[in-house]
């Protein structure tokens, strides 16, 4: 900042040089060239050696006159050359100093919002330059509530993370569903120097609900109005955002422009962008009342201290309330009150420059605000429209957005150095627990996997349902990853009940996932399949890791343990939920396995009944699974029992079982210690087992293995020796750790393993 202040003192002290040292020195000449009160002629023609006033002494005089004039002009020569490069060079220089000093001129296009801003008092004088300190937390308040908006929002704060050098403070006003989401997502996140705090959305409603609203944004899009009462009373400023915001640059450039605020400035709004508050839209278009254009709120800077203090509250109730009885509603929520506040009170309002908030929205004025792309700071999404709008520089804004938007988050992951960041508690124990780890341990990746904490998005989707009141109910659990999408509909077609899927995606494979969801007329028209995301990390699949998110986010009682590759019988859920009555699982530790069979054609005509089934056994369409393979998996079902079995039967466990069951919700996670292929529903199926869990084979019930190309990891298995070495090392460790936690009971495990 006092770079830029010697920079305006030079050039205000060059510019009097060029106006006042050539007039002073032609005054000093002029002066010096009479004599005895008559004029002396300086100009070489005028010249008259032979008269007898000239004298060698004032030749001499004249000529070092003359040398000092050619000076003069020189010096000027150089001064003007160094202003003008000064000048060609102040832009760049703004620019290229962001994190310092911010000028409210910078790289705005719009000579009438300057103009307006200069008028309103908003132009910056040097001694009043604002900064940033280097590690000063910046303060931001979102309204976020729903499926929708909790993935919007990612898209903003990944922009905003990836441009910041500061630490951040996230504000969000959530309903339940974006607190659990967002909360989720932000623990599993681990950005360092960024701390979120939650305020119930719920709560605000009645602050606002009486006010009617036809924006599309409901009732949320009038919170923004209640912050002074909701944020702490000891936080002072904060800049408001919209969840369709996108970032150019870091924010805190935004947040030095609080200190050009004066008087009575607690709001900061930039110019809104379309002529709807000057009601010549269409015919009878009549808008709330707004000062000239308006103004938008997707981006705010609030001065909190003051708004209380001018009791901002009462402020605008009354302005609310004085225009609803002729306006009768709000079109665009927040924002026309907010314009009424101001057309009352104008001296409230700073204009920002038109870039902190490029408005992309319905007829947008937009492209007056700017010369070029590369000036523009914030973009605003807000037409309901969103990418589709129309705007002829609408591919750049869209490439932006969608950089972000699929940009590894992991990356962001980043320490601001020279900033301590506040202690973290699973920060520590994860460091902790790694520092423990032997990194010149062969299988150290595959120990390391069990610590990684991967980030998750949960419910990336809608998600409607609520279980059957009768307490039967169960939810279809399984993982995949992007080569098993096409599986998903075909499950759909078959399980008629709810269903919680985690997938392993990176943010790109997230996006392809969400288009391939949103044109897909079976998916979409299915609302009870929680779709969770896990982020990728590390080389390995983190199977168990997977299977515990979708367990855990499930909201019946019961849960049928699936895969991805299975397709259930016609009538399957109905047959479990009767089940669960008639063997009383309330009640009692049961695990029901649904037999397992497999098919090595790719179309299959899809057995309608358990007579069918057996009829294409007999012919070699279908097998029992693993028949060819790996017989121990599920032999202990006992086909040959099956085959004629009426009732359930209960079987006992052996090495190597691993069949798919229905257990109550509250049955033990997989270890996470196994990744990729091998033992990973084995180890669980041990658990239960050194739990007491009774295995009961369900009579009617099947599900069947569709085939598919070998995944990256069962080659992995195949290939790789030191993969097969680690991988018994880690079964050895658990069968310790068994004996440890259940003691004797647990001893028939080693047993088994040695006998088999």
């Amino acid at each position: 900042m006092l770079g830029i202040c010697r920079g305006r003192r030079k050039f205000l002290a060059a510019s009097l040089t060029i106006l006042f040292v050539p007039a002073i020195t032609w005054i000093y000449l002029f002066a010096g060239s009479f004599e005895d009160g008559k004029p002396v002629s300086l100009s070489p023609l005028e010249s008259q050696p032979h008269s007898p006033r000239y004298t060698a002494s004032s030749q001499r005089e004249r000529e070092s006159l003359e040398v000092r004039v050619r000076e003069v002009e020189e010096e000027n020569r150089v001064l003007r050359k160094q202003l003008s490069l000064a000048q060609s060079r102040g832009p760049a220089h703004h620019r290229g100093n962001h994190s310092k000093t911010y000028s409210m001129e910078e790289g705005t296009g719009d000579s009438e919002s300057l103009r307006a801003g200069i008028v309103a008092g908003n132009s910056s004088e040097c001694g009043q330059q604002p900064v940033v300190e280097k590690c000063e937390t910046i303060h931001v308040a979102i309204v976020c509530a729903g499926y929708n908006a909790s993935r919007d929002v990612v898209t903003l704060v990944k922009s905003v993370l990836f441009h910041r050098r500061n630490p951040l403070h996230f504000h969000l006003i959530a309903d339940a569903i974006a607190k659990q989401i967002l909360a989720t997502l932000f623990q599993t996140w681990m950005v360092p120097a960024v701390r979120i705090d939650f305020y119930d959305a719920d709560e605000l409603k009645s602050e606002v609900s009486w006010i009617p609203n036809k924006h599309y944004s409901g009732i949320y899009g009038l919170m923004k109005l209640v912050l002074t009462k909701t944020l702490p009373s000891n936080l002072e400023r904060v800049i408001v955002l919209d969840t369709d915001i996108t970032f150019a640059t870091d924010i805190a450039e935004l947040w030095a422009v609080f200190h050009k605020f004066k008087g009575q400035q607690v709001l900061g709004l930039v110019e809104n962008q379309s002529d709807w508050y000057l009601g010549n839209l269409w015919k009878n278009h009549r808008p709330w009342p707004a000062l000239g254009r308006g103004y938008n709120t997707g981006v705010i800077l609030l001065l909190l201290d003051k708004l209380r203090k001018m009791k901002w509250e009462q402020m605008w109730r009354l302005t609310a309330e004085r225009e609803l009885m002729s306006m009768l509603s709000t079109s665009l929520a927040d924002q026309d009150i907010f314009n009424a506040v101001i057309k009352q009170n104008p001296f409230l309002v700073y204009q920002l420059p038109c870039f902190w908030n490029v408005q992309l929205s319905d007829h947008t004025r937009s492209e007056q605000c700017y010369r070029d792309v590369s000036d523009l700071k914030v973009i605003h999404w807000n037409s309901p429209k969103k990418l589709r709008v129309k705007n002829k520089h609408v591919e750049f804004f869209r490439n932006l957005y969608l950089t972000f938007l699929e940009y590894d988050g992991n990356l962001l992951r980043r320490e601001l150095f020279g900033c301590p960041s506040e202690a973290d508690v699973n920060s520590e124990n994860l460091q902790k627990q790694l520092s423990e780890l032997d990194e010149d341990d062969l299988c150290y990746e595959f120990r390391r996997e069990r610590f990684t904490v991967h980030r998750t998005h949960l419910y990336f989707l809608h998600y409607e349902y609520e279980p059957a009141s009768d307490n039967t109910d169960v939810t279809l659990v399984a993982q995949l990853s992007m080569d098993r999408l096409q599986m998903l509909e075909a499950i759909c077609k078959h399980w008629e009940g709810p269903i919680s899927l985690a997938l392993y995606l990176s943010d790109a494979e997230a996006q392809q996932f969400l288009r391939y969801a949103q044109g897909s007329e079976v998916l979409m028209s299915r609302h009870n399949v929680g779709y969770h995301i896990v982020y990728k990390e590390g080389q390995f699949y983190p199977v168990n890791l997977l299977r515990n998110v979708a367990m855990k986010h499930i909201s019946t009682p019961y849960m049928f343990l699936s895969d991805i590759d299975f397709l259930p019988m016609y009538g399957l859920y109905e047959y479990l939920r009767k089940s669960v009555i008639q063997l009383d699982l309330a009640n009692t530790k049961k695990a029901l396995i649904v037999p397992a069979f497999e098919t090595l054609r790719y179309r299959l005509s899809f057995p309608k009944s358990k007579a069918e089934l057996l009829s294409m056994l007999d012919m070699g369409t279908l097998f029992t699974f693993r028949y060819h393979v790996w017989t121990k998996g599920h032999a202990p079902t006992n086909f040959a029992k099956w085959r004629t079995a009426t009732t359930p039967y209960r079987v006992e466990w052996e090495a190597d079982f691993e069949p798919y069951v229905v257990v109550r919700k509250d049955c033990p996670e997989y270890d996470r210690r196994f990744v990729g292929f091998g033992w990973n529903k084995v180890a669980h199926i041990m658990e239960l087992d050194a739990q007491e869990y009774e295995f009961t084979v369900l009579p009617n019930a099947y599900m069947i293995h569709m085939p598919h190309a070998p995944s990256f990891d069962i080659t992995k298995f195949r290939s790789n020796k030191q993969y097969r070495i680690c991988l018994k090392t880690l079964k050895e460790e658990f069968q310790q750790d068994m004996s440890r936690h259940y003691g004797f009971a647990a001893l028939k495990y080693l047993t088994a393993e040695n006998n088999s």
